[in-house]
């Protein structure tokens, strides 16, 4: 497939000039920004770049590290399953997880249940060498 790494480019400048971050905390679900990238890096969809989310670490109120969502159920310790409200699956990718500047983000989605969270805490910690 054919990436546009050009129109991708033009938008991360936009990005990039806006002044103000929107207020944002760990455990939230949100639209962002992610772009066009590399190989197998996860790349956003439609006309912003868009994918879905997790703020797993917010180090202050302008960045933090973005867990990428996806659809794609995969059965090993690199992705973690849950539901999001009532009946929204998703699958987050524990090995995508980057520092992301919150000028990126576009708006939110919901927040991960705490004891889904903390599950995603503990698998996460448990690829650490």
């Amino acid at each position: 497939m054919q990436k546009d790494f050009q129109k991708w480019h033009r938008k991360k400048e936009s990005i990039n000039n806006f002044s103000k971050p929107p207020f944002f905390h760990e455990r939230e679900i949100w639209w962002c920004k992610i772009g066009v990238n590399i190989g197998f890096e996860q790349d956003g969809g439609g006309e912003d770049f868009l994918r879905p989310v997790i703020v797993f670490r917010k180090f202050n109120n302008e960045i933090f590290w973005a867990i990428p969502l996806t659809h794609t159920r995969k059965k090993t310790k690199y992705y973690f399953e849950f539901v999001l409200g009532q009946k929204i699956s998703s699958v987050a990718i524990l090995s995508q997880i980057r520092l992301i500047d919150a000028r990126r983000l576009s708006h939110k989605l919901g927040d991960l249940r705490e004891v889904d969270f903390l599950e995603l805490t503990k698998r996460f910690k448990a690829l650490l060498p």
